[in-house]
């Protein structure tokens, strides 16, 4: 069984239950992906990089590329959660051999992972989409056609899919199928069994800032029969707040949504 998490967002409150249950579950650092967006928005992104380094791998989200990169396009909130970050983490010429690890850790963040052996089969992981891994969103609204026909966009993402793609980025979990079909995860009563032979897009949700209306974090399990299963747990998310609302660089707003899941 592996654990597949994204959008934690320097969320340490969130990321210790949602690990919490992992090790419960008996699943160790090696089976646990994760999509991107460690970072951003919240106040704890020193602790989560720590322990998202022992992963079996991290995908660079927008925000990551933000913080290496320079927050362009970002709104002015979010670019200064950006540039804020940036601060915590950023080693100068004298920091410690482990600043210096982690920043080298997020600047080498892959955009992409394909595993074809693992299960299940022929998995493409990636932050955002197959077209934009940082950027591009697939949303609900991409799956709709005035005429019932499948759109462009979601033809072409399932082009360069071969079997499965798992994805974060718009903190909503989801799963679309290859004749454009959206489920909610609640539709689905949160699991899927995998049809070997189908090909699938599945958002795991976010674990440290849900926007699907639920403030419990999320994340995805999949075992050794292709069932994939979200869960959802209940945090301190006024904790996380609190501390947000103590750093001036930080918007307010990002504290508000926690309580909401918005």
């Amino acid at each position: 069984m592996k654990a597949i998490v994204s959008d934690i967002h320097s969320n340490i409150e969130a990321l210790t239950v949602v690990l919490n249950d992992i090790d419960k579950k008996g699943i160790t650092n090696e089976n646990i992906y994760c999509l991107g967006y460690v970072i951003g928005y919240g106040p704890d992104p020193v602790a989560c990089l720590d322990i998202a380094m022992n992963f079996n791998f991290v995908l660079m989200g927008n925000h990551e590329e933000a913080v290496i990169n320079g927050a362009f396009g970002f709104h002015p909130a979010a670019k200064r959660a950006v540039d804020w970050t940036r601060k915590q983490i950023k080693p100068q010429v004298f920091s410690s051999g482990l600043k210096k690890r982690r920043w080298e850790f997020v600047r080498d963040l892959p955009l992409k992972i394909s595993k074809t052996d693992d299960i299940p089969k022929n998995a493409l992981y990636v932050h955002g989409s197959p077209r934009d891994p940082t950027m591009e969103y697939i949303l609900k609204v991409d799956t709709e056609d005035y005429f019932g026909e499948i759109p462009p966009k979601i033809k072409e993402i399932f082009e360069m899919i071969d079997g499965i793609c798992f994805v974060g980025h718009s903190h909503v979990p989801a799963l679309i199928t290859e004749d454009s079909h959206y489920y909610t995860i609640e539709e689905l009563d949160y699991e899927y069994k995998i049809e070997e032979g189908k090909r699938y897009i599945v958002n795991i949700g976010s674990v440290g800032q849900p926007r699907d209306g639920n403030p419990k974090a999320c994340y995805v399990t999949v075992d050794d029969e292709g069932v994939i299963r979200w869960h959802r747990l209940e945090y301190d998310f006024k904790k996380t707040a609190a501390k947000i609302r103590e750093i001036p660089e930080l918007d307010n707003r990002s504290a508000d949504r926690l309580e909401k899941g918005l």
